[in-house]
């Protein structure tokens, strides 16, 4: 875990939810995989090829860019694949029931975070996929909401679902901590913008949550 930023007063915790709110690396494998092979069906390429493409891709745009990510939605669109397809292609693929299961632990950690702090997450998914993750984990009921891929038609980092979480839960920008598992994707606008960030290397931080922000 790394703490970027944690504001005096916390308000609200924004929540990625993929490799964040659950550690699966066959699940995150998958998401990318299933996307890239549609990809490739859809260009009449190998699988193969895909990925060649794409990992050659994303390292130049990284060479030219500080070395920062960019997520596989906004790569897609510089592919020509607007994210209307990329959303009806993870609401076609996306499985989380199938890879995860009920964790009491993140379920007992969100529980203590919700006595002080609104909860609220936002998600490159539809958040109809994002629904399905958190009640595959047992912790839907303890979000407030979630702001998907569809939600405002954005791919983080972006500041339209970053505005809207804020919207949503009647807080300024200096009482929200964003917390997320990707640098560059979760956590570097959050801190542009004047709110907290925390970034995680998987769900085993964010049972240490309620600890770090007493």
């Amino acid at each position: 875990m790394k703490i970027c930023y944690l504001p005096p007063a916390v308000a609200t915790i924004i929540f990625d939810i993929d490799s964040t709110l659950y550690t699966n690396e066959t699940y995150a494998f998958e998401q990318n995989d299933t996307l890239i092979r549609r990809l490739a069906q859809e260009r009449g390429i190998s699988y193969d090829e895909c990925r060649h493409i794409i990992a050659t891709f994303k390292k130049k745009w990284a060479a030219t860019h500080n070395g920062k990510e960019l997520s596989l939605g906004n790569i897609f669109i510089e592919f020509g694949i607007p994210i209307e397809t990329s959303i009806a292609w993870r609401k076609e693929l996306f499985m989380p029931e199938k890879y995860l299961q009920k964790d009491a632990t993140l379920f007992k950690t969100l529980s203590n975070l919700k006595k002080k702090y609104k909860l609220i997450c936002i998600t490159n998914c539809p958040a109809c996929i994002g629904k399905k993750t958190l009640e595959a984990l047992g912790v839907a009921n303890l979000i407030e909401d979630i702001i998907g891929l569809d939600t405002c038609g954005k791919s983080k980092p972006a500041q339209e679902p970053l505005l809207l979480a804020m919207q949503k839960t009647n807080t300024p920008a200096e009482n929200c901590v964003s917390v997320g598992d990707r640098y560059d994707i979760d956590v570097a606008l959050p801190l542009e913008m004047g709110m907290g960030g925390i970034l995680v290397s998987g769900v085993s931080d964010v049972y240490m949550l309620s600890k770090i922000l007493k």
